[in-house]
């Protein structure tokens, strides 16, 4: 799975147009009530994989992202996340507007590498309705529990 992830971290380090890390981050397969708990507070939700800032990444132990397009997706999302905070660890705001402006980079780095294999898979659609005031109140505001938490990838 190594190599996987090093073509995987290539194409989130492409499509992102950050810069690639020094150090590749920790994928962790976790049963998906784990991430339930880290990710969305104990209540379910759609999330299929999480990072908490650090250098682990925490995928749903049900994605196959060696056999499966979206699980693999879903991993360059997350990648996505582990290069923002590399890149801007320092001067990262975790503001609302910032977290959901890195959650649309993230998603939109996603359908890129989608779309690249020929397949169009809707994923984030539900963030072109989140505002500030949406999601303070469901708490979008604290990165410990961003929108991809909720919604498909």
């Amino acid at each position: 799975m190594h190599e996987l992830y090093a073509i995987l971290m290539s194409w989130a380090v492409t499509l992102s147009g950050l810069p690639a890390p020094q150090r590749m981050p920790e994928i962790v397969r976790v049963p998906h009530a784990e991430l339930v708990k880290a990710a969305c507070n104990g209540r379910e939700c759609k999330v299929m994989g999480w990072f908490p800032p650090g250098q682990t990444i925490y995928l749903d132990e049900r994605l196959d992202p060696a056999e499966n397009l979206l699980a693999s997706s879903v991993v360059v999302h997350e990648m996505v996340h582990y290069l923002q905070h590399r890149a801007e660890a320092r001067e990262l705001a975790l503001d609302c507007p910032s977290t959901i402006a890195l959650e649309r980079q993230a998603y939109g780095v996603q359908r890129e590498y989608l779309l690249r294999y020929g397949v169009y898979q809707p994923v984030g659609v539900s963030m072109h309705s989140v505002g500030c005031e949406e999601a303070s109140t469901r708490g979008l505001a604290a990165r410990a529990q961003p929108e991809h938490a909720r919604d498909t990838k």
